[in-house]
Parts: C-alpha cells; structure tokens; sequence
C-alpha cells in the first residue's frame, strides 16, 4: 500500500539531485521566450555627441577631431601671397583735385601776394583813417615783410599769414581776427613786433563801404577802371 503510493507521488524535478541543489528550468521554456539582451554593457551618448543617432562627425560642428589628428587651421581672412589686390590711386578730376591741394598746402606761400593784399587795405584805409594810423600801420607791415624775406618767419607763421590774407581780401573779417589771435598766441615771439598793425589794419578794414573795399576786393577791375 505505502509503495503504489510512493509511485503516484513523483516529485518534480531530477530525481537524482538533492535537496539543497538549485532549482534546475526547463531550457525550452528559454528557447520560447528568445535569448536574453545584456542592456547594462552599453554606455549612454550624450546628445550632439559623433555616434548619436541622426547626426554625423561632418553635420555636427562642436565634435572635435578624432585623436590624433590635427585640426585645420583657423581661417586668417587674408587673401593668398598671389592674389593681393594693389590700390591704385583715382584718376580723374577728383583725384587731380587731390593732387593739386596736396601740392597746394606743401607749397611755399608767396610774400609778395601776401603783401600786396595788405597794402592794398591799408590804402583803401587811407581815405577815412588818420594818416598817423595809417603811417604806424605801413611801418609794421614794413617789419613783416622784412622779417618774411630774412627767414625769421616759420613755415606755420608764413601760411597763417597768407590765409590770413585771403580772407581779408574776401572781406572774412572775424576769420581773419580768428587767424590774428592763434598767431599771437602760438608763436607771440615771431609776431609780437608787426602784429599790432595787422590787427589795427583788421579793424579799420572791417568799417569801411563797399565802394572803399572794391580796389581791395577786385584788384583787377580797379586796374581796368584806372585805365
């Protein structure tokens, strides 16, 4: 009776195994389900990074080169040795205008246009200011054309005083009371002694009428007319 129980009872498993023996499974349990996939032995890409998906080493500007392997030099913006572009000076009427002006202001002023334009002024000043004036006014127009022709004058005096008469002959008279000032300050030891008469004939020249100024204004019609 105890034996034809024993044999309806089987236990599962290997028979021949023991008690304390890990429990054996069924390998087509396995097979059925598929191989199993190791997930931890792969390392994550941080995004943008070459290998990512969707993105490759030449499509992603911030990968940097593999190692080994120089990066390409930074662009210089300077065109190649054979190819540099020479500038040419303009041709034309603006570049002649250029040119003339350069050679203009590199050109040593005439003393005796400088001259002519104040003497002219003090004559046409002869007609309504005093002769004493006029005869202290001639005698320091007479120290400056003699410090002129000695050399005791520099060249920044020499081309204020010439601008200085143009614009007297063009009736400027504060741009001329403007270039008087900056002489006497800026070079007080080489104007000190004919300054006072510029300045006076300056003055004078400013209160006369227009008919007055014609000879100094238009030199040329005043010859003409003489004639």
């Amino acid at each position: 009776m105890e034996s034809n129980m024993e044999d309806k009872y089987i236990k599962p498993g290997n028979q021949e195994r023991g008690w304390n023996d890990p429990p054996q499974f069924s390998y087509n349990f396995q097979m059925a389900r598929g191989p199993q996939r190791n997930l931890l032995n792969k390392r994550a890409v941080a995004p943008g990074a070459v290998g990512s998906p969707g993105i490759t080493p030449s499509s992603n500007p911030l990968a940097s080169a593999p190692c080994g392997v120089a990066p390409p030099p930074p662009p210089t913006g300077r065109p190649p040795a054979g190819s540099m572009v020479t500038l040419t000076p303009p041709v034309g009427p603006l570049g002649s205008q250029k040119k003339a002006n350069s050679s203009q202001s590199q050109s040593e002023p005439d003393v005796e246009g400088v001259v002519s334009v104040l003497d002219r002024a003090l004559a046409a000043c002869r007609q309504t200011v005093k002769d004493q004036v006029c005869n202290d006014v001639a005698k320091r127009l007479h120290l400056l054309e003699d410090s002129w022709r000695k050399g005791k004058l520099s060249l920044p005096v020499r081309r204020r005083m010439d601008t200085l008469a143009q614009e007297l002959q063009l009736g400027h008279w504060d741009s001329a009371d403007d270039i008087h000032r900056s002489l006497m300050v800026d070079h007080v030891t080489e104007v000190s002694q004919w300054m006072v008469g510029v300045k006076r004939l300056i003055a004078e020249t400013r209160g006369l009428s227009p008919e007055l100024l014609e000879p100094l204004q238009n030199p040329a019609e005043s010859v003409q007319n003489n004639d």
